[in-house]
């Protein structure tokens, strides 16, 4: 990341309709708090609590915790409600209300296809969430195997995944559950670090699988370069018997601006050889209506017939209806582009508050450092050392929530205590500019704080 620095506060800045903006002025000289004299610090200090004070007073509840789609981007997909209009046969004479199909209809894998980029032949159709499939996908690899009773992962003891970072919460706790070991692996510019990965793998066979999300990383907003995707495709040649790649692609369509390409993993694995060892992820969560949409898994065919031997046993078959629901309203990739087009409408601007009030409450300081995404749901913050708890208490303190720090790495604790992910996708653009000012504040005043105590 580059860095990104602070400016010192001003302590008689305006106020904006929705609350008191965080003390800054463009004037004023800018703070290095490395050099930084005590008294300087001291009076700092007191400025950045009594607008801490301020905030606080005015009894905020506003919300920055989760990726989750805004109401009127959940608009968006009304027209779900009501469009089968009685017409319940999918195109093979399916009638989508009764039992069966477990891997779902022939359009909605023509969808899930389009959607990741791979062979509809390779396409399961689950529920409403591609996590409960990540979930069960890894748990059938652990306890059951996904190519046979012997390529259970539990059969040899310890198992361990390696988790880029920062990374997905979610994809922590699914490890943590089945008492799977994470190590982690740094994130760069170009996604994981593949040297550190490589090195891993060739020194632990015990190291059984891999979490990426290859698009607008969460919460990082990387994309993965066409050179560490290659890479990941080759991982199997160096790595121990059964490991796989859990392709989380949660945010292939969810471009803000310009659509930004990600080489196909499939096409490498084929390559290369290693088609079994990728399993392919995504749902239309963030493109209809976040509880109710539809998710599917990409896999090889040997890995598709271990899948579905544990489906067979823990279910009749997915939501059908929702199904054709989906691709009724989305028939094909131009429709889903043109509508997400209308979601990036919606959260570009909210994107372009929160990162220009980093710009201008730390540019030219040594606070903390970002970058700018092309797409997805996040801004990933990172403050000096030490900080990032104490401003996230701080903030909820004020009343904004923010995800744990420590949230973005395995078992929750970040062993810098940097991180911080900021989503900004549910506020109204006042309330996120109210928000985005109460972070400023916090993120100062626990740096200033730091610097005295230490």
């Amino acid at each position: 990341m580059a860095c990104i620095r602070a400016r010192l506060p001003h302590p008689c800045a305006a106020a904006t309709a929705t609350g008191p903006a965080a003390p800054h002025s463009p004037e004023t000289p800018l703070l290095q708090l490395e050099h930084a004299a005590p008294g300087q610090l001291r009076a700092l200090e007191a400025q950045l609590a009594d607008a801490h004070r301020t905030f606080v007073a005015q009894g905020l509840a506003l919300d920055l915790t989760r990726g989750k789609p805004s109401a009127e981007q959940l608009a968006l997909s009304d027209a779900l409600d009501g469009i089968l209009d009685g017409r319940y046969l999918a195109e093979d004479g399916t009638d989508t209300r009764n039992y069966g199909g477990l891997d779902g209809l022939p359009e909605a894998k023509r969808f899930g296809a389009a959607l990741m980029g791979v062979d509809p032949g390779s396409v399961l159709v689950g529920g409403n969430s591609s996590l409960t499939l990540m979930y069960q996908a890894v748990l059938v690899a652990h306890r059951f195997g996904l190519t046979g009773a012997d390529s259970a992962w539990s059969r040899g003891g310890t198992v361990r995944f390696l988790c880029p970072v920062p990374g997905y919460d979610r994809h922590f706790t699914v490890c943590e559950q089945l008492g799977i070991e994470m190590l982690t692996v740094p994130m760069t510019a170009e996604g994981p670090d593949m040297d550190r990965v490589e090195a891993m793998l060739a020194a632990d066979p015990t190291i059984k699988g891999m979490w990426c999300v290859p698009k607008y990383s969460n919460p990082t907003g990387v994309v993965y370069s066409d050179a560490t995707v290659d890479r990941i495709a080759r991982l199997a040649r160096v790595a121990g018997e059964g490991f796989r790649v859990f392709w989380d692609n949660a945010y292939a369509v969810h471009d803000l601006r310009e659509v930004r390409p990600l080489a196909s993993i499939e096409a490498a694995c084929r390559a290369h050889g290693t088609v079994d060892s990728v399993l392919q992820f995504a749902s239309t969560s963030k493109i209809t209506h976040a509880g109710s949409g539809v998710a599917f898994m990409s896999a090889s065919p040997a890995n598709l017939a271990g899948f579905k031997a544990f489906l067979t046993a823990c279910t009749i078959g997915p939501d059908k209806v929702n199904q054709l629901r989906t691709v009724r309203l989305l028939p094909d990739r131009d429709a889903l582009m043109a509508h997400m087009q209308r979601h990036a409408a919606i959260l570009a601007p909210r994107f372009a508050i929160v990162l220009r009030v980093l710009e201008e409450q730390f540019a030219g300081g040594d606070l903390g450092q970002w970058e700018a995404p092309a797409g997805g749901y996040f801004v990933a913050f990172d403050t000096r050392p030490g900080v990032a708890s104490a401003a996230v208490a701080l903030a909820a303190e004020a009343g904004v929530k923010l995800t744990p720090a420590g949230a973005t790495f395995p078992y929750g604790r970040d062993p810098q205590d940097r991180n911080i992910r900021i989503a900004p996708s549910v506020p109204s653009l006042p309330q996120l500019e109210t928000a985005m000012a109460v972070f400023a504040n916090s993120v100062k005043l626990a740096s200033v704080r730091a610097a005295l105590a230490g």
